[in-house]
């Protein structure tokens, strides 16, 4: 009794590739990197950083990728029954001047432009049976925690309630299903341009994060 150690967790993170507007996603290249930085700076004890992929920016059309993605995660049948699994996923607001935790995803697909797939859904349900536009699904992520842990290390960072109707919004709202199906967790950030934020910080608050998450498990 009382010998069981932190919890193990392990983080799975996503970033997307370029869309509308936005030629060069500073997530992909932060996702593409975040194992080797990784493994230069090391992570606290009992945290894995799990996989990391690079999804398109699409909504429908990339659903059974994600699908896929995120099955992909799931513990095998032996491991610790006190594992903590946790999907991140970063995607990128080009008019940010910091990074945002997102605390919810809604059930609304309105895309402002085509996605990369050309799909432009408007005023349409992610998941039908989930019934109403409006319904919405939170992180159980301790979001407070994490932002305090975050800017205690210096980070420009605050929460959202507000992850927009585009693929960002789309990609959380079937991840935190599938996590609350699951008994995962599930968070999304928000991060800016690497013209506002450099990349080498925003490599570091990617790293933090993943210690912030940990932490708060």
């Amino acid at each position: 009794m009382g010998s069981e150690g932190p919890r193990a967790v392990t983080i799975n993170v996503t970033g997307f590739k370029k869309f509308h507007g936005v030629s060069e996603n500073p997530t992909e290249t932060i996702v593409r990197n975040l194992k080797g930085f990784v493994d230069r700076k090391g992570l606290p004890p009992g945290l894995t950083l799990g996989s990391c992929t690079v999804l398109e920016t699409a909504g429908e059309g990339a659903v059974p990728a994600l699908l896929k993605v995120l099955e992909s995660g799931i513990p095998p049948v032996n491991s610790s029954s006190r594992e903590q699994v946790v999907w991140v996923h970063l995607g990128v607001n080009s008019g940010a001047l910091r990074f945002a935790i997102e605390q919810q995803a809604v059930n609304e697909a309105t895309f402002r432009c085509a996605d990369e797939m050309g799909w432009q859904p408007q005023k349409i349900p992610i998941v039908a049976e989930d019934g109403e536009i409006s319904r919405r699904r939170e992180s159980s992520c301790s979001t407070e925690s994490i932002l305090k842990f975050l800017k205690k290390n210096g980070y420009n960072v605050g929460l959202s309630y507000d992850a927009g109707r585009f693929v960002c919004n789309y990609v959380y709202y079937h991840s935190l299903r599938f996590a609350e199906e699951r008994g995962h967790k599930s968070l999304f950030v928000h991060v800016p341009l690497f013209a506002r934020i450099n990349e080498e910080t925003q490599m570091n608050f990617a790293t933090c994060l993943l210690e912030a998450i940990a932490a708060s498990c």
